[in-house]
């Protein structure tokens, strides 16, 4: 079996030799090479064509984000974000290259650790993202101009005549900050459904999710709180805190410590169950990219309680997981590209996109 060919990017020496030194030690890992700027690993990229590549956030010469959004336009490779940056600003930045197409995301070493853990973690992030198929994506500024460039946009499939929406479910994971972002940016305004979102990323990098998707949409983020009432949360995005289950209980939000579901705290299982118990066919809810298949069982719940439910395609999503579970319980009333599926939200409910 082929080896699994690893470019490292890291401007710390003392990390740098870190990383080096694990990935040297896994007799299934080839390393090809360091990169010490995001330049660097740019053309380090297009020489050696690696299977993976770790990518620190903060570089001089050329950012951890620029050299991401050029890799996955120009020349698509799995990226791992390896990075420590914990402030509200560098996490945005984390955050910018996950939608720009990084897969995933693992803190550095702190020097703290059980002997071997973060070692055995890496190794393990490496072979997993190496495993999967990326696509090209346009980097942020030709993004930005293709959406001021779009036409209007108007509903698939309505199936509802116009009426106030009661609620909506997203559930993601791996590839699921940029995947989220896509469907919310779909919604028209006038769409009042309180929306809430179950991300799986790892720690400590949730804290920041919520203000970063408040940044780069009109629609109002919050973090979850306990006791909230629903009805105080129409037209606004409400995110899961990381280690805590969201759920639904008597038109309130609660944040639970209960057991992980699929290893998940929040599980999107336990988000869409209560929500299908609690909103019936009054809900919608939609299932993204991502490993397992936490989701999949609440989102049939939603389903038989009457309520439309979607589930990204395979072509769209970074991993089809979880959306493959779904529509292979019959979970899915509609599977979609990514591009489809906030406007099938939208027109599920009889809204449509307003033109300008």
């Amino acid at each position: 079996m082929p080896r699994t060919r690893v470019l490292v990017a890291e401007d710390s020496a003392t990390v740098r030799g870190r990383l080096v030194e694990a990935l040297a030690a896994d007799p299934d890992i080839e390393l090809l090479g360091t990169a010490q700027d995001g330049r660097q690993a740019v053309e380090l990229c297009r020489v050696h064509r690696p299977d993976v590549i770790t990518m620190d956030m903060i570089m001089p010469v050329m950012s951890g984000l620029a050299a991401t959004e050029y890799i996955m336009a120009h020349q698509p490779t799995p990226i791992l974000i390896v990075s420590a940056s914990l402030n509200r600003g560098e996490l945005f930045k984390i955050y910018d290259a996950l939608a720009a197409g990084a897969v995933d995301v693992l803190e550095k070493p702190v020097g703290d650790e059980f002997d071997g853990d973060w070692e055995r973690r890496l190794l393990s992030a490496v072979k997993l993202v190496a495993k999967i198929k990326v696509i090209t994506h346009p980097r942020a500024r030709l993004e930005a101009k293709r959406r001021a460039a779009d036409a209007p946009v108007y509903p698939l499939q309505p199936r509802r005549p116009v009426r106030s929406p009661e609620l909506i479910g997203i559930g993601a994971s791996t590839g699921g900050p940029g995947a989220v972002l896509e469907v919310l940016r779909k919604l028209p305004p006038r769409l009042e459904a309180p929306i809430l979102v179950v991300l799986h990323i790892n720690p400590p990098f949730e804290s920041a999710f919520a203000d970063w998707l408040d940044a780069q949409i009109d629609r109002r983020v919050i973090p979850a709180e306990n006791g909230a009432a629903v009805g105080a949360l129409r037209g606004r995005v409400v995110v899961a805190p990381g280690g805590k289950h969201l759920l639904v209980r008597q038109d309130r939000l609660a944040l639970t410590l209960d057991q992980e579901r699929h290893s998940c705290r929040p599980s999107v299982d336990v988000l869409f169950e209560s929500i299908a118990a609690e909103f019936g066919a009054s809900a919608s809810a939609c299932l993204l990219t991502g490993m397992g298949r936490d989701g999949a069982a609440g989102l049939l719940k939603i389903r038989q309680a009457g309520g439309v439910t979607i589930a990204q395609d395979e072509a769209t999503s970074v991993v089809y997981g979880m959306p493959r579970e779904a529509a292979a319980l019959g979970a899915a009333t509609y599977v979609l590209p990514l591009g489809e599926i906030g406007i099938q939200l939208a027109a599920s409910q009889g809204l449509t996109m307003e033109a300008p």
